[in-house]
């Protein structure tokens, strides 16, 4: 329980009906979630205007409603405020309502377009191997000590969002490494929350459907590095052509990571094979087990973090050594029969997919054929669509296009989309079959000894998302059973 007038701390408020001495027993954000005694923050979502719903709550039993715009109707006992933005005022309110733990832990986010599941959860997997107890909230999983959570979005709404910190806080957690997706920033899940420090990894083409333009992408990304305190840092990729611009006005301490440029933070690839990268960083080699070069920006900007939180080097070189990465990101698994190595990877944006494609095609020892299964995921950018075609093109040497997550869509339609993307060499290389299962049987099938076989776009899923259902459906464990059907 509290008081409303104490969890409106830092809220815009407009105008107040009725009193904010009123005891709070939850904050909702959705109105079916509405019990007595709470109060509804009334927000204007992609899809629904919480506005509709107010009403709802207050015959549900909500005490209290937080709106951009008060209702026509005011419910006697039950007290309104208007603020300027409605979003922000639920992500504040969650925040204070559950005690502010933010200010008690060492909170780091993650942004970028890819890499910050890894980023995130080799964070995780180094402090905790170094002593700490760790929260971790990522596409992947929701950790808490050592208990886990299955993840429902990147990074959570504000309620789930502030309900699990406060959870880690109580579980004894001292850091938190968590994602950050643009979404999240746009929709002010993490407004309120203090932030210890912040990484940027990269940006490209991704999430057009719903930010519209890539500036408004950008901008998105930049706001959380723009709201950070004087006393966090923000760590941002000097390779990547908006790493600078990131952290324009950003008032934290602000540092680089670079393999090509001067930064605080330096790496030199010496050698990238499948046994996993030998990296050159700041003046002492190191061997890490992680493969290609995306990662090796992943392990400086991971290195960097743990520096800024005040690790000691060698300590933290010594133990990254040793981890893995985030499951579905490159998982390798071998057909010992016919030596096929088979990569599972999440790569869902063109960008990722050429990153994938161009470690797999230097670490090729001889003529080995590279087959990769890629789709597009349905009711999402639409644009990128025929550029993940074009690009699995033009770096693989056979393609099979297939469905990902469908969800309302017709995987045709999408498919018609790719394969739009395709010139006369591509349409020869490429087949499509619609049939996820059906098209992992056929890479398989078309690879001889020791050819790679590439599936993407899932990774850690163990789902298949058609017409609002989720499907059992892992692409690890599809892969292997198609070795292990061609072995008998």
């Amino acid at each position: 329980m509290a008081l409303l007038q104490e969890i409106l701390y830092k809220t815009s408020i407009r105008s107040v009906r009725g009193s904010t001495a009123v005891a709070i027993a939850a904050v909702e954000t959705d109105s079916r979630n509405c019990t007595p005694g709470c109060c509804f923050v009334a927000v204007k979502g992609v899809v629904t205007d919480g506005h509709a719903y107010i009403a709802k709550a207050v015959a549900l039993g909500a005490v209290a409603i937080v709106c951009e715009v008060l209702p026509e109707e005011i419910q006697e006992g039950v007290t309104y405020v208007e603020v300027a933005d409605s979003a922000e005022a639920a992500g504040r309110m969650a925040h204070s309502f559950f005690g502010s733990v933010s200010q008690q832990l060492k909170v780091v986010g993650v942004t970028g377009t890819n890499g910050k599941t890894t980023i995130a959860t080799l964070l995780y997997k180094l402090f905790s191997e170094l002593g700490y107890t760790c929260g971790l909230i990522s596409t992947v999983q929701y950790h808490i000590g050592d208990q886990i959570e299955p993840a429902s979005h990147t990074t959570p709404d504000a309620i789930r969002l502030n309900r699990l910190l406060r959870k880690m806080f109580d579980a004894g957690c001292t850091h938190v490494f968590m994602e950050c997706s643009s979404h999240a920033i746009h929709q002010q899940r993490i407004a309120g929350i203090h932030f210890t420090g912040a990484l940027f990894s990269n940006i490209t083409h991704d999430h057009l459907d719903y930010h519209k333009t890539f500036d408004a992408y950008i901008r998105a990304k930049k706001a959380f590095f723009d709201h950070l305190t004087p006393g966090a840092f923000a760590i941002s990729n000097r390779d990547d052509k908006r790493g600078e611009v990131m952290l324009q006005n950003c008032p934290a301490r602000k540092y680089y990571y670079s393999l090509r440029s001067m930064a605080d933070f330096k790496g030199k690839i010496l050698e990238n094979s499948l046994t996993g990268l030998q990296l050159l960083l700041d003046q002492e080699e190191v061997h890490f087990r992680l493969i290609g070069t995306f990662n090796a920006y992943n392990l400086l900007a991971v290195y960097g973090a743990a520096i800024c939180l005040g690790e000691d080097r060698q300590r933290v070189l010594q133990v990254l050594s040793s981890l893995t990465g985030a499951e579905g990101r490159f998982d390798c698994l071998l057909s010992p029969l016919t030596g096929v190595l088979g990569i599972v990877d999440y790569a869902h944006t063109p960008d990722a997919l050429e990153n994938v494609l161009d470690t797999i095609r230097n670490l090729r020892r001889g003529k080995e054929q590279v087959i990769t299964v890629v789709g597009c995921g349905g009711d999402r950018d639409k644009t990128k669509r025929p550029l993940m075609a074009e690009a699995a093109a033009r770096l693989s040497d056979r393609l099979v296009l297939t469905s990902d997550n469908p969800r309302t869509e017709d995987p045709q339609a999408i498919l018609r989309d790719m394969e739009a993307g395709l010139n006369t060499a591509g349409r020869r290389k490429s087949i499509t079959v619609a049939d996820r299962r059906e098209a992992i049987k056929t890479a398989v099938t078309l690879a001889g000894p020791e050819d790679i076989v590439l599936v993407t776009g899932k990774g850690h899923e163990k789902y298949q998302e058609i017409n609002g259902v989720r499907h059992d459906f892992d692409d690890r464990q599809v892969l292997q059973d198609m070795f292990a059907l061609l072995e008998k």
